[in-house]
């Protein structure tokens, strides 16, 4: 809100600490804030019609006189995800911001306790009733590929400290023994929209209840385009899984756990097609033990140099070599599921945006379905910012402002009167 009262001079000054100038400090009615970069944004939200979506299919509401309105609050936690912050705490942050108040068209922001509160309402019916309208809203953006999208599975560690529900010792490669949580996730690579998302127990393992979770995903996908490809890594090398994608008739690439009969397998094949001086490629059938059916395997050679790290692994057997053994139900030549694989390395992009630019890892509460309705909703926030076929913002100016502002760093005054936007 702009005031044409003029500022007024406090009667105080200080001395600078290194050019030992003389500074008056002077007081202002004028609302400053250093969010100025989120301008453009909330214009962004208005024009998709968030806050009517949040609003038609929250499926929380208060009774109380002096509540304030469930989708508010949770557009609140989302523009505090927004310009940085990693707790729930961090939003109070926000709380003495006026003009980011008045650009929101909040008269109260919610403070933190009321953030946790409204997630600690979500069982997970809540979530399923929420979230998946949501969903249906978000694939309505997506654009038209007459040559389908490319869905690629993966899952992450967040660690935890206290005592939460599912929060219990699993598989941890930064802090071992730590409890945590061991979401999954479903990102359409082209897009880079993340399609589906899970929050688990952290004992479970990588594939553990990934044919239920695909099931769902799939089916908030429906007939609406092609899936044309699938491509995991070894974590769900996993006959079960594959026996699912191939009676979906879902084409797969998924990296091969190199177990012993497969690195065998490997090491015998003996027409290798070279593709440079370094690359060959093979390939050969196998069906191992518990199997149902025998399958294609695809295998890529490279030569270890000096200097130059291999993606693949040795076999003792092969010296000088080191190996990648995809599974693929594909038939096309060894390079092209090579080189097809390879672009899901955009995955990992999205991991690190969750965890490190959109903190998903640090908003946890004591009970299991609050923490997955948090956990969704930064989700959420990463397909606002990643919003595909929009040109009025790219995320990362957003971010760019915002990480700037968290490091004390003034931008221009932002005015917040209807006409500024």
């Amino acid at each position: 809100m702009e005031s044409n009262t003029p500022d007024k001079i406090v009667p105080r000054e200080i001395t600078a600490l290194l050019s030992s100038e003389r500074l008056i400090l002077r007081e202002t009615k004028r609302a400053v804030t250093p969010f100025g970069g989120v301008a453009v944004f909330v214009t962004f939200l208005q024009r998709i019609d968030l806050v009517g979506q949040l609003r038609q299919h929250m499926p929380i509401q208060w009774k109380s006189p002096n509540q304030i309105d469930p989708a508010t609050t949770f557009l609140a936690f989302l523009i505090t995800v927004l310009v940085g912050a990693k707790r729930f705490a961090h939003a109070a942050l926000l709380r003495g911001d006026q003009a980011l108040h008045a650009l929101l068209g909040m008269k109260r922001f919610p403070v933190d306790d009321t953030i946790r509160n409204l997630f600690r309402k979500f069982t997970m019916g809540h979530v399923q009733r929420f979230y998946e309208p949501l969903t249906e809203w978000q694939m309505q953006r997506l654009p038209l590929r007459h040559e389908g999208y490319t869905l690629d599975l993966d899952s992450t560690v967040f660690e935890r400290y206290g005592k939460q529900e599912g929060s219990l010792k699993g598989h941890n490669p930064r802090k071992h023994g730590r409890p945590s949580h061991h979401p999954l996730l479903a990102v359409l690579s082209e897009a880079h929209f993340l399609l589906h998302g899970w929050l688990r127990s952290g004992n479970c393992g990588t594939a553990r209840g990934v044919e239920e979770f695909l099931q769902e995903a799939l089916a908030l996908w429906g007939q609406r385009q092609k899936i044309r490809l699938l491509r995991a890594d070894s974590g769900f090398f996993e006959d079960q899984l594959l026996s699912f994608l191939e009676q979906r008739r879902l084409p797969y690439i998924v990296v091969a756990r190199l177990t012993k009969w497969v690195k065998r397998a490997a090491q015998s094949v003996e027409q290798w097609r070279k593709l440079d001086e370094n690359f060959a490629v093979g390939e050969f059938r196998l069906r191992l033990h518990g199997w149902r059916v025998e399958r294609r395997f695809v295998a890529v050679r490279e030569r270890v140099r000096e200097g130059r790290d291999s993606v693949g692994r040795k076999l003792i057997d092969v010296p000088g070599y080191t190996f990648r053994v995809f599974v693929t139900s594909c038939p096309e030549p060894p390079e092209e599921i090579w080189r097809d694989y390879n672009g899901r390395a955009d995955m990992e992009n999205r991991i690190a945006e969750l965890k490190h630019d959109l903190g998903a890892d640090g908003f946890c509460l004591k009970e299991f379905f609050a923490t997955e309705a948090a956990f969704r909703a930064v989700l959420l926030m990463l397909y606002c910012t990643r919003s595909p076929g929009h040109k009025l913002i790219h995320a990362a100016n957003a971010r760019q402002y915002s990480r700037r502002a968290w490091a004390g760093l003034r931008w221009p005054s932002l005015a917040t009167s209807q006409r500024s936007l």
